[in-house]
């Protein structure tokens, strides 16, 4: 008698080859430290880089994506804005650590992975990550932002990558 075939290996080889086949054509930078595991590099606009990992289980591609660190001020506000967020977002959700590190998480059917969906959730992640990054910047670090602004024009160094934060910065008229 043959052994029947194993489908989730089967799944899994084909969610994979779909993956690298994904990351090929979009031009990411990626690498496999290990069978299933991926890591790539979602280039941005407002955040140099999004490092996203995927990794393929035995039924399910799980992945997960650092935003930005424990915010040093406001910490509901940005919770709130997160929450109210992930009602909007398709794929993943946004999620905090027990250091309070903000995340993208999220979890698919192996069967669901094909170039369209790939392409789509890394989308997903990288609007709600790079998007919303000086959103959560001006909610959860103001006061940083403040006092970097102020170093550097005492300093007389450029200010040019706080231009999205002028409104922040600048001080009001008499």
């Amino acid at each position: 008698m043959a052994d029947a075939p194993v489908p989730a290996k089967n799944e899994a080889t084909r969610a994979a080859q779909v993956l690298e086949a994904s990351f090929a054509d979009a031009g990411l930078d990626w690498e496999s430290p290990a069978p299933g595991s991926y890591v790539v590099q979602l280039p941005g606009t407002r955040k140099l880089a999004t490092t996203c990992s995927l990794i393929v289980g035995a039924h399910s591609l799980s992945l997960n994506a650092f935003v930005i660190r424990h915010p040093d001020e406001n910490d509901a506000a940005v919770h709130r804005w997160l929450l109210e967020r992930n009602l909007r977002l398709f794929g993943v959700s946004y999620a905090i650590d027990r250091l309070g590190d903000i995340y993208l998480t999220g979890k698919l059917p192996l069967s669901v992975v094909t170039p369209d969906e790939v392409d789509r959730l890394l989308g997903s992640v990288l609007e709600a990550a790079d998007g919303a990054f000086n959103s959560l910047l001006e909610i959860g670090f103001a006061t940083a932002i403040r006092k970097e602004y102020a170093w550097r024009v005492s300093r007389g160094e450029s200010t040019r990558n706080l231009e999205a934060f002028a409104h922040l910065t600048q001080r009001p008229a008499d």
